[in-house]
């Protein structure tokens, strides 16, 4: 992971059907744009693309760094879960914005 980025985000909730809810992170401007040219690197690298498009990271919100996937968005950029652990650690609420480190 060479590619490291800080940015402020805010936390977004997605209702499934049956009611079960995601939380998510988007990535986008300067970092969003670095994930689309890591993405097509490295499925040119290897001939194949990842689950759905996605690339590997590491991302720190306060004290909490976690290993996930980062996702490309149809809407905008690139999203990120942020796990229920995460958000309680760090008292995260939906719709509250924060500081997250996000290496690729």
């Amino acid at each position: 992971m060479n590619e490291a980025h800080t940015l402020t985000v805010a936390l977004w909730r997605w209702t499934s059907g049956n009611g079960v809810a995601w939380f998510f992170v988007t990535i986008d401007g300067p970092a969003g744009e670095a994930l689309s040219a890591t993405a097509l690197m490295r499925r040119l690298e290897s001939g194949r693309r990842a689950g759905w498009g996605s690339v590997k990271v590491e991302v720190t919100v306060g004290d909490s760094t976690w290993a996930t996937s980062a996702f490309p968005s149809k809407d905008t950029g690139w999203i990120v879960p942020v796990k229920a652990a995460v958000r309680k650690a760090e008292g995260l609420t939906e719709g509250e914005s924060c500081q997250l480190d996000i290496r690729f």
